[in-house]
């Protein structure tokens, strides 16, 4: 952890240990330049603490600049919770009242809302102890669950990026693999077939693609496959650092355009995307549609034209970026990076603030 730390270019990290349940919480804020951190709460088992510390700085980082690209006023954080394993409710509410006194602690300078293995429920739970949780119930006055807006966002970031690989942004009969059939992916799928795709979908629970196959009528191929499968587009929206170099030279795709976090392993593997003549979407670009979600609705006060119309912005802002890239002769993510970064620098440094590292 100590390496970790100091390895970090961020402002804020917070660490504490749950002996009940024998979970690690970290919470990392990266930047507050342009608002407060915000996050989604992670919960996750890991190999070791400092690989969950590792991630939630990570996940921070990218926080950061998702809400950069899409111009929203707070900064990027993130929560892990890195469990043991598999806690009865019991243990598992009394630990989610504990992280939402660590978030509570932070007096607003954090806030959380959904993210791997929590719900809205979850943020309901946490609102018992803070109000400084997005993603609540409609019940208990929030918005409910950002998935479908992500998905929504995912999908306008396909179109644009189909049109700029393939000079027309027509979806029929394109061949696009959904990784992951989850909140997410689930209705991803939905929408592709709609609009005429052949989608094919992979997912480690069974179910869920049993699912979709029995709806939709998706051609289904296993997850240990699924990433040389030939298609047009490989759409992860599972788990996050599937692009590597081991992985890279296997896919059979002409774009990368999903939703899943930190999908490549490191922001050099992009390089490679490109070399490989592959049209990558930034992930902190193209799933920010659960972001604009949440704080549109919550902290915006948005209406849901407001809402819809930042969603489609995901498809023009990759556009810019791709234009950018292709001006510059340098992979997307760098281009969207410096688009990022440019926001951020122009935004004055709150007395105090570490230097922005990129």
């Amino acid at each position: 952890m100590e390496n970790v730390l100091r390895d970090w270019g961020g402002e804020f990290a917070l660490t504490a240990y749950d002996e009940p349940s024998g979970a690690y919480m970290f919470i990392a804020i990266h930047s507050t330049r342009l608002g407060p951190g915000a996050g989604g709460t992670r919960m996750k088992t890991y190999a070791t603490p400092a690989d969950g510390l590792l991630d939630a700085m990570r996940l921070a980082e990218a926080m950061t600049l998702k809400m950069a690209v899409a111009g929203l006023p707070m900064g990027g954080g993130k929560s892990v919770i890195a469990v043991p394993g598999d806690l009865d409710p019991e243990t598992r509410r009394r630990l989610l009242l504990r992280h939402a006194h660590n978030v509570h602690m932070l007096g607003g300078n954090y806030r959380t809302g959904p993210d791997m293995n929590t719900n809205s429920a979850d943020m309901d739970t946490l609102n018992e102890v803070t109000p400084f949780a997005f993603g609540r119930s409609v019940d208990n006055g929030g918005s409910g669950s950002s998935a479908p807006d992500t998905a929504v966002g995912c999908f306008h970031g396909i179109v644009a990026s189909v049109a700029h690989a393939y000079g027309d942004p027509d979806l029929t009969g394109k061949r696009v693999l959904v990784q992951g059939a989850g909140a997410v992916g689930a209705p991803l799928a939905e929408m592709l077939v709609k609009a005429g795709a052949h989608v094919i979908v992979s997912d480690v629970t069974l179910e869920r693609v049993e699912a979709l196959y029995d709806t939709l009528g998706v051609e289904v191929v296993a997850p240990a496959t699924d990433i040389e499968t030939e298609c047009d587009v490989f759409a992860p929206c599972a788990t996050g650092g599937v692009l590597t170099p081991e992985t890279i030279p296997r896919l059979r795709c002409r774009v990368v355009a999903g939703a899943a976090n930190n999908a490549l392993s490191d922001p050099s593997d992009a390089d490679l995307l490109r070399e490989a003549g592959i049209l990558y979407a930034p992930d902190f670009v193209i799933n920010g549609g659960g972001a604009i979600h949440l704080i549109g609705y919550e902290a915006l006060g948005w209406s849901q034209e407001q809402v819809e119309r930042g969603l489609t912005g995901i498809g023009e802002t990759l556009t810019e970026i791709y234009q950018a890239a292709d001006a510059a002769g340098v992979s997307t993510e760098t281009a969207a990076e410096r688009l990022a970064y440019a926001r951020l620098e122009a935004a004055p440094p709150k007395p105090g603030a570490p230097a922005l590292r990129h």
